[in-house]
C-alpha cells in the first residue's frame, strides 16, 4: 500500500503504515484481521508487510471469520 493515495506502486506496497487509516483498513481486510490486531502485529515484528502476515498466520488458529460465526452460534455475550 501506498502512503499517498495518488501515488500507487513502489517499495511502500510491502509496509504497513498503521497511522493512514484507509492502508490500515485494506491490510486488516487483506490479511482477515481487525486493524487493532495488525497495529499489535507491526509493535511485534516490525511494518513488513510479509513479517505481519507471517506474525498473524503464527498467533491464530482460526480465522476472524470462523471466529465470529462461533460466537454467533453460542450467543456471543458472557
Amino acid at each position: 500500500m501506498s502512503d499517498s493515495t495518488s501515488n500507487r506502486g513502489g517499495q511502500d506496497r510491502q509496509r504497513i503504515n498503521v497511522n493512514q487509516d484507509y492502508e490500515l483498513r485494506d491490510w486488516a481486510k487483506k490479511f482477515d484481521a481487525t486493524p487493532e490486531q495488525i497495529k499489535e502485529a507491526v509493535q511485534a515484528v516490525g511494518d513488513r508487510a510479509d513479517k505481519v502476515e507471517m506474525h498473524l498466520k503464527g498467533t491464530r488458529s482460526t480465522s476472524n471469520s470462523e471466529r465470529t460465526a462461533k460466537a454467533g452460534r453460542e450467543g456471543g455475550s458472557s
